[in-house]
C-alpha cells in the first residue's frame, strides 16, 4: 500500500522540507548550514550517490566534523541534467533501499551542498578545487575517463580531449586536465595538494590514476609531475553496491509512497562495501567509524569483488539478454542460469583468488546472489552488458588468463565471452533486434556479424583481448564450441548443457 495516503501533493524537495519530513523519512542527521566542501567529486551519477555519498553523510552525522560536504561536479554535456535536478533541491535527493519483501527504506541525503556544472562553470571548478578547504576529489568518471589506450595499456596522449588539455590548461575538458591545472594552482600558492581518490571499478584505481596523471603532468610540465609524484595521495579503493539507473517508475514510487517531488532520487540495494587504503595527503573523515574498512592492502578485496560480482554479471547478462530476460533478478529466478552463475564462481574463479583477510568466501558468494536475486531494485540486464569492452577485460579475462596458465577449465568463462559476441550481433535467440551499447560496438559488431558462428575475427580484437588471448587456440575452440551452441540452440538449452 502507498504509504501517502493524504490527498496532499507531494512536497518538493529542498532545505525547507527537512524541518518536515514525511513520516518514515529519515533526513541529515546534522546542520547542514555553514559545512565546509572538503571534497570535490567528479562524475555524479548513481552509484556515487548511493555509495560514497551516503558514507559521507553517515560520518558528518557521526563524528560532528563540519568540513567534508561534497561539491559535485559534471564533466559530461549530459550533466546537465543532473544539474537541473540537485541545484533547485539544494542538492537534497533520496536514496530508497529496497530488498526482497521490504518496502524500502528512504532517506534524505544531505552530503553534496554544491554542485557545478564544468563546460559552463570551468573557472569555478577549477577554483573549487584549487581552494584549501578542497581536500580530496574523488572521481567516478568510468574506465572511458582514464583515456587508457587499448593496445598499449598507457595513457592516449593524442586523445583529442587530451591535446586539448595540454594546449588549453586553464580551459580543460577532462578529469586528468582539471586535476593537473588545479594542483598546479595549488602549488604555486604553497598548498598541499589534495588527495585523488579514485572510486571506478578498476582494478588498482589509485595506481593507475596516479600512473596516467603523471602521464599527463609530465607531459605539460615535468616539474608539476616530479612535485605530484613527491607529494600527492592516490589511494587504492574497492566499492561495491549494485544501483540500478533511476526511472520514472522509480520517480513516481518516492512521489506516491513517500510524498515527496524527487527529480532524481536513487533506488539501491541495502548492501554496501567500501574498502579504502589508508594513504590521504591532508586528511580524510572517520568513515571507519560508518562501517568503511580502512586497510593498507586493498587488492585481495578488490580481486574477490571484480572476479566474482563484476565478472558473474557479465557471465550471467548476456545470456539473459539473448534469452529475453529484462531485469537481472529475473535471469537469477532461472535455475539453469542461477547453477551456472554459481558454478562459474565456484569452479573457475574462487580456485585462483588469494586469500582475503576476514572474509568468508562461501558466505559472500551466498550473499552474492542474494543481491542478484533482489526483485526489489530491477536491475536492468542491458544496464550490466553495456561497455563490455571496457568491462570484459578487466572483471572476466584475467581469469581466463589465469587458468589457461594452469591448464585449468575456462568452459563457463569461454560461454560468456561467446554470449557477448553472439549479442554484438545485433539479435536475441527469438530474432529481435538488440543493440548493446559499448565504445567499440561498431567494430564488435561487424565482427561478430561477418562470420557468425567464427569467432576468430571478434577474438582478434587485441584492444580487447590482447595478442595473447587473441593469439590462444585453447580458448579459441571453447568460444566457438560455445558460440556455435549459442546459434543452434540459443540460451537455455546451451546452458542445460553444460
Amino acid at each position: 500500500m502507498d504509504r501517502n495516503t493524504s490527498s496532499s501533493p507531494p512536497a518538493k524537495l529542498d532545505d525547507g522540507l527537512l524541518a518536515r519530513l514525511p513520516a518514515g523519512v529519515r533526513g541529515p542527521a546534522y546542520d547542514r548550514r555553514g559545512l565546509a566542501q572538503g571534497i570535490l567529486h567528479i562524475g555524479v551519477g548513481g552509484f556515487h550517490r548511493a555509495h560514497q555519498a551516503v558514507y559521507v553523510d553517515d560520518a558528518l552525522a557521526a563524528t560532528g566534523a563540519r568540513d567534508w560536504a561534497i561539491c559535485g561536479v559534471g564533466l559530461l554535456a549530459p550533466d546537465s541534467r543532473m544539474r537541473d535536478a540537485l541545484v533547485p533541491q539544494d542538492g537534497l535527493y533520496t536514496v530508497v533501499e529496497r530488498g526482497p519483501g521490504a518496502e524500502g527504506q528512504a532517506r534524505i541525503v544531505g552530503a553534496m551542498t554544491g554542485f557545478l556544472f564544468a563546460p559552463a562553470e570551468t573557472e569555478q571548478v577549477l577554483d573549487r578545487m584549487a581552494s584549501p578547504d578542497t581536500r580530496i576529489v574523488s572521481l567516478t568518471i568510468t574506465e572511458g575517463g582514464y583515456y587508457l589506450d587499448p593496445k598499449t595499456g598507457e595513457f592516449d596522449l593524442e586523445h583529442p580531449d587530451i591535446r586539448h588539455d595540454l594546449q588549453h590548461p586553464a580551459q580543460p575538458v577532462a578529469a586528468f586536465g582539471y586535476l593537473a591545472e588545479a594542483l598546479d594552482r595549488r602549488r604555486r600558492r604553497g598548498l598541499k595538494p589534495f588527495t585523488v581518490m579514485s572510486c571506478d571499478n578498476v582494478q588498482g584505481n589509485g595506481d593507475v590514476a596516479r600512473r596516467l596523471l603523471l602521464a599527463f603532468a609530465a607531459r605539460r610540465d615535468p616539474s608539476l609531475a616530479d612535485w605530484i609524484a613527491e607529494t600527492g595521495a592516490f589511494p587504492n579503493s574497492m566499492v561495491d553496491r549494485i544501483t540500478p539507473a533511476t526511472t520514472d517508475a522509480d520517480r513516481a514510487m518516492v512521489r506516491d509512497r513517500y510524498g515527496i517531488d524527487d527529480a532524481w532520487p536513487v533506488v539501491t540495494e541495502p548492501f554496501r562495501q567500501w574498502v579504502v587504503e589508508d594513504a590521504f595527503s591532508d586528511g580524510r573523515p572517520l568513515w571507519e567509524r560508518v562501517g568503511v574498512q580502512m586497510t593498507s592492502d586493498v587488492q585481495p578485496y578488490e580481486l574477490m569483488k571484480i572476479r566474482l560480482l563484476n565478472a558473474s554479471h557479465s557471465a550471467m547478462a548476456y545470456l539473459g539478454l539473448l534469452a529475453g530476460f529484462g531485469h537481472i533478478d529475473e535471469v537469477m529466478a532461472d535455475d539453469l542460469f542461477r547453477r551456472h552463475v554459481i558454478a562459474f564462481m565456484d569452479e573457475e574463479v574462487t580456485p585462483i583468488l588469494p586469500e582475503v583477510p576476514g572474509i568468508d568466501l562461501a558466505a559472500y558468494k551466498r550473499t552474492l546472489m542474494e543481491r542478484f536475486s533482489n526483485p526489489a531494485i530491477k536491475d536492468q540486464v542491458l544496464r550490466v552488458c553495456m561497455d563490455g569492452s571496457a568491462k570484459i577485460p578487466k572483471f572476466l579475462l584475467p581469469t581466463v588468463r589465469e587458468q589457461l596458465r594452469r591448464g585449468g577449465p575456462i568452459g563457463r568463462a569461454s560461454l560468456a565471452i561467446a554470449s557477448w559476441c553472439r549479442a554484438m550481433a545485433g539479435t536475441d535467440d527469438r530474432g529481435c533486434a538488440i543493440a548493446v551499447p559499448d565504445p567499440l560496438a561498431a567494430l564488435l559488431s561487424a565482427r561478430a556479424s561477418a562470420s557468425p558462428r567464427d569467432p576468430a575475427g571478434f577474438l582478434a580484437v587485441t584492444e580487447v583481448f590482447g595478442e595473447d588471448l587473441s593469439e590462444s587456440d585453447r580458448l579459441a575452440r571453447k568460444v566457438r564450441e560455445a558460440l556455435e551452441s549459442l546459434y543452434d540452440n540459443g540460451a537455455r538449452r546451451t546452458l542445460a548443457s553444460y
